[in-house]
């Protein structure tokens, strides 16, 4: 995936804070941690919402919302009759 859904890095620096101590305040490998910081993973739910907690930020806060791709509406797919 190209894109860069989240903002983990942008609001680690905001903070103060490095990839190694979120990793150590998760209980996680910083192996996975640089995975999300640089978009090549991305965490679970849950764990973002560690992350939020952690940071002091709202999820809002950790997510590119315009990188996400658009969702069709239902009325364009509508292509069956009954």
């Amino acid at each position: 995936m190209d894109k860069k859904i989240n903002r983990i890095k942008v609001m680690l620096v905001d903070k103060g804070k490095t990839n190694r101590w979120l990793a150590a305040q998760l209980g996680k490998d910083p192996a996975t941690v640089s995975k999300w910081c640089t978009n090549a993973a991305q965490p679970t739910l849950e764990t973002m919402m560690q992350i939020a907690k952690l940071l002091n930020v709202e999820m809002n806060d950790l997510v590119r919302f315009e990188a996400l791709p658009d969702i069709p509406s239902p009325e364009k797919d509508a292509t069956t009759t009954n």
